[in-house]
Formats: C-alpha cells, sequence, structure tokens
C-alpha cells in the first residue's frame, strides 16, 4: 500500500463518520447548541475544513455552492451569521467531498514542504494531510459525544469500506 492509498482511506473513513453524525443526528438536535458551536455548524466545519485541507492549497479551493463566510467559523460569532443548513445539505456536501477524495488525494504533491496554506508554518504537506484527517475525527468525536448524551450511538469505522 502507498501513503496515497492510505490517506485515501483514512479521508473515506472520517467523512463516512461525520456522515453518521449528521445522519442519526435528530432533528430538535440540529439547531441546537451554544452559538457559534451548534450541532450543524460544527458538521459543516468538519466538512469544509476537511475538503479545503485535503487539496493541495487554498488557491485552487472552490467551497461549496450553499457556502456562507460565516458558516465554517466555530470561534466566534458573526454580526450577520449564516443560514444554517439542513442536513440533508450537510449530507450533499459531505458525499460530494466523499466523490472527490481519490482524484483530489492521486493529484496532490506530498513531497512539497509547502503545505498550500499561509497560516501553517514549518510543517510538509504530507504532515498537513495528517492534521487535516485528524481534524475532521476531532469534530466527529465532538459530534459522537453530542450524540451519545443523548442515547444515541455511532460507529467507529476504521477504513474505507
Amino acid at each position: 500500500m502507498d501513503i496515497k492509498d492510505a490517506l485515501k482511506g483514512q479521508y473515506l473513513a472520517a467523512f463516512r463518520m461525520l456522515r453518521e453524525c449528521v445522519t442519526v443526528c435528530p432533528p430538535e438536535m440540529w439547531l441546537s447548541g451554544q452559538p457559534p458551536r451548534e450541532f450543524w455548524k460544527i458538521a459543516y466545519h468538519a466538512v469544509f475544513y476537511g475538503h479545503l485541507y485535503m487539496g493541495q492549497g487554498v488557491d485552487v479551493f472552490k467551497p461549496f455552492r450553499l457556502h456562507e463566510d460565516a458558516a465554517h467559523d466555530l470561534h466566534k460569532e458573526h454580526e450577520s451569521p449564516a443560514k444554517p443548513l439542513a442536513q440533508e445539505e450537510v449530507l450533499e456536501y459531505i458525499d460530494e467531498v466523499m466523490a472527490s477524495i481519490n482524484s483530489t488525494v492521486d493529484g496532490l504533491d506530498l513531497d512539497t514542504e509547502d503545505p498550500g496554506f499561509p497560516w501553517y508554518k514549518n510543517i510538509n504537506k504530507l504532515e498537513h494531510e495528517v492534521l487535516s484527517i485528524r481534524h475532521i475525527q476531532g469534530h466527529v468525536g465532538q459530534l459522537s459525544e453530542l450524540l451519545m448524551a443523548k442515547g444515541i450511538d455511532t460507529s467507529w469505522i476504521s477504513r474505507r469500506a
């Protein structure tokens, strides 16, 4: 197995777990949470940054068709908050990203010292890809814990199916 195949498998597993969290989230929980960390926004943040960071760099990124600037920010409330996306819309985005994993990862230059994102310093592209998967999985854990507190369990997926 080569490194790109391993990255593809781990991206797919992470996005499948994220997808399950979104799918099993009860409607009354979808908009719940303390702004700017509502359930929907945590899920959107995870898929947005997973999509962004999976690519070679910020200069080639094309956001989701329903993206609003305030939608992916979990660190502050904006004067004009983003309109919450429906579960079906976030699932659509996750599915789009999952469908692009093979071609996106196949196109990566993992040997470059430039991670492609100027806000990341002293990290090469390969390490940045691992960081990206860890980031998705961190938010999957967060969403899973919120669901478990409501008695809803989710699956652990170790690799692509």
